[in-house]
């Protein structure tokens, strides 16, 4: 869900949280926080709820954009990008989220929301070039593939107020830095993902991805 998708931190008396899910994917995520919040305004529940967009770093499975890309590449396989590749995502390291998600529930108010960010904005294709050339490899060197059905175009989360209420910062804020680290460990690490890898991908090839 984009920025225009939550509405952070309900306040008493506050207008509730508004939600524009364009997909069942989203929906699926819109609907757990309306449950949530509901158990919490009905039964005292005592739930915090958070939303984050895209992750990067080690452990991901290689069916997420930046796994399924370095791993082709690992592979000899040639990447693929949907689209024109013009979807923005709002990357932020796996590290920064875990400590984000645990400062909430230690620190966070019952029944509030917060969203999580790192500053971290790029659309598909720069990133897609972002992994080629840190693997040596030129910035054409992928294939287009169709789109996904229900493709939300862009993904924005304003962390205002997990930073300035918890006082949550991210550390990883040099995207490069973290994604060379991240390429380094699937080089690696190769035992963990290749069990995956074969059925992810035929998978995706019978999408027509």
């Amino acid at each position: 869900m984009d920025n225009d998708s939550i509405q952070a931190g309900r306040k008493p008396n506050a207008p509730k949280p508004k939600y524009r899910s364009g997909s069942p994917y989203s929906s699926t995520k819109a609907s757990s926080d309306l449950l949530a919040r509901a158990w919490f305004h009905t039964y005292g529940v005592q739930v915090t709820i958070s939303n984050c967009s895209n992750n990067y770093g080690p452990y991901q499975h290689v069916e997420k954009f930046i796994p399924r890309q370095v791993t082709n590449v690992l592979c000899g396989i040639r990447p693929k990008l949907y689209s024109d590749g013009r979807n923005v995502r709002d990357w932020i390291h796996t590290e920064d989220h875990s400590s984000a998600v645990w400062a909430i529930l230690t620190r966070g108010v019952p029944g509030e929301t917060y969203l999580v960010g790192a500053d971290g904005e790029r659309d598909n294709i720069t990133v897609m070039r972002d992994v080629l050339r840190a693997m040596g490899e030129p910035e054409n060197a992928f294939d287009w593939v169709r789109d996904r059905p229900g493709h939300d175009r862009r993904y924005a989360i304003d962390p205002t107020k997990l930073r300035r209420e918890l006082g949550w910062r991210p550390r990883h804020t040099d995207f490069s830095e973290g994604l060379a680290a991240t390429i380094a460990w699937y080089r690696d690490n190769e035992e963990w993902w290749r069990p995956a890898k074969e059925a992810t991908e035929a998978r995706y090839a019978a999408q027509g991805q």
